[in-house]
């Protein structure tokens, strides 16, 4: 359809627009007439681009080109091609971008001028989701010209003009985009990686690739949302603004990474010396440099460092291009590290330290990152980042050479159902669990674990000791509740000595009032714990303890309503006593489970269909080689034994406060004997398909050898050293089937659900 001229009175009111300040017009040079607009493939098609644009007003058809403005202080538009500025189109979303000139400067409206700036605030710095710098534009098809655009200003809503901003609509002008040179490249990390993905699959239809059954991409969004964990997967200005300095957070010297020092220095910190660095509001030694972008003196730093982000988009492109097909994101948080930490003045936070907020944002800011990958591949769909809501969505996404990524939550307060709801409110109800089920499902969610660190109105918590028995008298008011008295189950928590021996006090009602009102903490946790200082001077109990408590009838209604609805159910949370009677619930119901902690229930787990995770072994015996497979190989026989599928992936809960392999070389070595055969570069992934290269972290250069594992990404490191250390590919063949091992896992899981449903 052809497209009339604008009628004159659209001109005549273009002609009263204001005269925007710092935007020009140049009244010396006369607007050219235009040509046919070059090709372009939409809204889409320009991440990173170089282009020039020009403008038209409405219904003139002749143009200006933007430049910078004689000053240098902003951009004006002139008459030819000659002075347009060259700009750099960063995708910020799908459809959204901002623009960088030549000299590193961003196009900026600040009150309704184009102005130019070196750099640019953002939520990063603020905490403040509110904050936008007046950067971004939404691209939009012309409302007069369909093969050309007009550029919406998100932040004021106005449309760009050649004499600065209009209101409406009708008032934007005409953009053409055309190809340039002499652009500045945005920031951003490299892959060091490069090479095709083409869809692979194993002779008898199996999918490639391996599983990371357990990952955290979205910590920061946990722990009230500001530093306590720093560093995000992606922003939508780039990696200056998800990876900056932690220095705001953490400190000089990250001084005020108070969490992150008792945690990492765990062996040689007692609870004690970290009650006093939290009354001081800082740790009494350096801890870790806290540079960021671009210099990254410390981290990431995955075995050595746990509260940085260790899983930046392009570090999981990384793993990607290493094999990695399936991800499970779990949303975690922790409400009492959140509360401790912020309570104390230590760090600020963004938002509420609730485990539920936690879970909405992460949930929330998964699909935002699928939807920049998406921008940064050309248009919704095109990214390799894909999230699925079934096995069978699943299967698709990887046969097409995708990452499939499955939505998890790991929080001790599921749902807000609390042991001891706050304010005195009622516990949870089972309608309150079906309407949650039915919300966070609706929300995409397919993996849950029922419990976490923390004892809630499900089940007792994990049993984790140290710091834990504190924290969960702090969350609930209870004293600890273990006992010597435990069933012949396995458990990746619940065991073990007991730290503070006058904090336990075993009782028989799990669902009791609590002895101790603890609702103060939130607000002044440094003077509530010291209210209760006589329960940390008693020493400890040694022997093998487990929790007193096992799953209340709430926990084993929700563990039923969750085969009935398919879900992916993680049980290695479950202390011993709840495992003990999930397993029986699981195998009354014939229904699988997840053990993503590394708990396969002496192999039963497989037996019933499910999957568990394993590692590689890290230090090699020069006398033997290929012996860093030997757990796989012990592991793949275990599950070939229980009827299960012959493949097992990795679980390394990255983000998660687990570390990482570590070193085999230099001075941080995990290793007691000599190593040999160190990486080199390059080399090429499993399939062949990629070439990796040394990495780098923006000016650092990584070396895996004497650092470890440092981020996701250098997981192709690891299985590279394991193939170094004599590991044929055969007999790493069960890792990259193991994407295929979890399919069916939650295949059988949806099955199973349909089952008990009577469909």
């Amino acid at each position: 359809m052809t497209r009339q001229p604008a009628p004159l009175a659209r001109l005549a009111m273009l002609l009263t627009l204001t005269l925007a300040p710092g935007c020009t017009h140049e009244a010396d040079q006369q607007p050219v007439a235009r040509e046919a607009a070059p090709e372009h493939q939409g809204i889409y098609s320009f991440p990173n681009a170089c282009v020039t644009l020009d403008a038209a007003a409405a219904g003139t058809g002749r143009a200006s080109f933007l430049r910078v403005s004689d000053e240098g202080e902003g951009f004006a538009f002139g008459a030819t091609a000659d002075a347009a500025a060259p700009l750099t189109m960063r995708a910020t979303d799908l459809g959204t971008y901002l623009f960088y000139d030549s000299h590193e400067h961003y196009l900026v409206v600040e009150e309704r001028a184009l102005r130019r700036r070196d750099t640019i605030n953002s939520d990063a710095f603020t905490l403040d989701d509110t904050t936008l710098p007046g950067v971004q534009w939404a691209l939009e098809v012309s409302d007069e010209d369909p093969t050309r655009f007009q550029l919406r200003h998100l932040k004021t809503g106005a449309y760009l003009t050649p004499t600065g901003l209009s209101d409406e609509a009708a008032g934007a002008a005409v953009i053409t985009l055309y190809p340039a040179q002499g652009c500045a490249p945005y920031p951003e990390l490299t892959l060091d990686a490069e090479g095709e993905l083409p869809p692979t699959r194993f002779d008898d239809g199996s999918v490639y690739g391996f599983v990371d059954t357990h990952s955290h991409l979205f910590s920061n969004r946990g722990f009230g949302g500001a530093g306590i964990f720093h560093g995000a997967p992606f922003h939508p200005f780039g990696v200056p603004h998800a990876l900056p300095s932690c220095e705001m957070f953490h400190g000089e010297e990250g001084r005020k990474d108070l969490f992150g020092y008792g945690f990492d220095k765990s062996d040689t910190v007692s609870e004690l010396d970290m009650i006093t660095a939290f009354v001081n509001g800082r740790v009494p030694e350096f801890y870790h440099h806290t540079q960021g972008w671009p210099s990254f003196t410390d981290w990431p730093s995955a075995h050595f460092l746990s509260t940085h982000q260790t899983q930046y988009y392009l570090w999981l492109k990384r793993a990607y291009y290493a094999g990695l097909r399936l991800v499970v994101n779990h949303a975690t948080s922790n409400q009492i590290i959140c509360e401790l930490v912020a309570g104390s003045g230590a760090q600020p936070v963004r938002y509420s330290c609730n485990d539920m907020v936690a879970v909405d944002r992460t949930l929330e800011d998964t699909r935002a990152l699928e939807r920049y990958i998406d921008a940064q591949s050309g248009g919704p769909g095109t990214g390799w980042f894909r999230i699925v809501e079934s096995p069978q969505e699943a299967r698709a996404v990887i046969e097409e050479g995708k990452l499939a990524v499955v939505l998890g939550i790991e929080v001790s307060n599921l749902f807000d159902c609390f042991l001891v709801p706050p304010g005195g409110g009622e516990r949870c109800t089972e309608a309150q669990v079906l309407a949650n089920l039915e919300r966070y499902r609706a929300l995409g969610v397919r993996a849950i674990f029922p419990v976490h660190k923390f004892d809630n109105a499900f089940s007792a918590g994990d049993g984790h000791r140290e710091i834990i028995e504190l924290a969960n008298f702090a969350m609930t008011g209870h004293y600890s509740n273990f006992t010597d008295d435990c069933p012949d189950i396995p458990s990746a928590f619940d065991k073990g000595d007991v730290a503070f021996a006058e904090l336990n006090q075993p009782r028989e009602d799990y669902l009791a009032e609590p002895p101790v009102d603890m609702s103060g903490f939130a607000d002044d946790p440094i003077d509530v714990l010291l209210g209760q200082a006589r329960y940390l001077m008693g020493g400890s109990l040694h022997g093998d303890y487990c929790q007193n408590a096992g799953l209340t009838e709430l926990g084993e209604f929700l563990l039923i309503e969750l085969m009935k609805e398919g879900f992916i159910l993680e049980i290695d949370h479950l202390p011993r006593r709840s495992y003990q009677r999930a397993f029986e619930l699981l195998v009354e119901h014939d229904y699988p489970a997840a053990g993503t902690h590394g708990n396969n229930m002496r192999g039963e787990l497989y037996g019933l269909g499910g999957i568990s995770k394993m590692n590689l072994g890290r230090c090699s015996n020069p006398q033997s080689p290929g012996t860093l497979a030997d757990g796989l190989q012990e592991r793949v026989a275990l599950i070939e034994s229980h009827g299960g599928y012959p493949a097992e992936g990795f679980g390394f809960d990255l983000n998660g406060f687990a570390g990482a392999p570590g070193p085999r070389f230099g001075e941080h070595s995990v290793c007691d004997t000599p190593q040999e055969n160190p990486i080199t570069y390059p080399f090429t992934s499993y399939d062949g398909h990629v070439t990796f290269t040394r990495p780098r972290l923006g000016e650092r250069e990584v070396d895996f050898n004497t650092e470890g594992m440092v981020h996701l990404g250098l997981v192709a490191e690891l299985i590279e050293d394991v193939r170094n250390d004599g590991v044929s590919d055969a007999q790493l063949e069960p890792l990259f089937r193991s994407a295929e091992a979890y399919l069916r896992f939650w295949e059988r899981s949806e099955a199973r659900g349909a089952a008990l449903r009577g469909e």
